[in-house]
């Protein structure tokens, strides 16, 4: 399918076609507008655009949440990561700053300023969200492996000083232990 979205990608527009492409539509096409664009093609559908069904974030969430809700993906790893957006969002656009404990908002600060250097680095936006789309897709390998240990109530081996082998190889398993099923 085609989905359409405004020129120079920025966090929720970032992570929703991650999240489109990952778990959505494998073969999605996505076309940028100028933000002085009213109109977009018939024949895609629109993201993060005023009046869509997926528009941007609002009171009613991010462009991200609303993918979430419009899709029914219950996925625990994908909500962790809609926290984190909904944070980075906030950091950007209102000064929000994480306390200490605050994990989810300090992975959005650190999602801002990648975000930030995205943009400085590529002027093509489908090379914004190629270059993006490793660093979600390793969120949510973290997610997902957290969210597998708790619900089967399992212990993450320490690493013993030798570096994070035990842990990796633990996590990895536990990973690939889900893939098909």
């Amino acid at each position: 399918m085609k989905w359409v979205t405004r020129e120079l990608p920025h966090i929720d527009r970032v992570a929703s076609p991650w999240l489109i492409t990952r778990f959505v539509d494998r073969e999605a096409e996505f076309t940028f507008i100028s933000w002085a664009e009213t109109r977009w093609p018939k024949d895609a559908i629109p993201l993060a655009l005023p009046g869509a069904d997926l528009g941007p974030h609002d009171a009613s969430g991010t462009t991200f949440d609303k993918i979430l809700r419009n899709y029914a993906l219950r996925d625990p790893a994908l909500h962790q990561i809609a926290t984190v957006v909904r944070k980075a969002v906030d950091h950007v656009l209102h000064g929000y700053r994480p306390h200490a404990d605050d994990v989810p908002g300090q992975i959005a600060v650190g999602i801002s300023a990648i975000a930030e250097g995205s943009l400085l680095h590529s002027s093509r936006d489908a090379d914004i969200l190629a270059a993006s789309y490793p660093m979600y897709d390793a969120l949510y390998a973290n997610f997902r492996a957290q969210a597998l240990v708790r619900e089967r109530g399992l212990a993450v081996p320490a690493s013993k000083g030798r570096g994070p082998r035990a842990r990796v190889d633990f996590l990895r398993g536990l990973l690939a232990s889900t893939r098909g099923a």
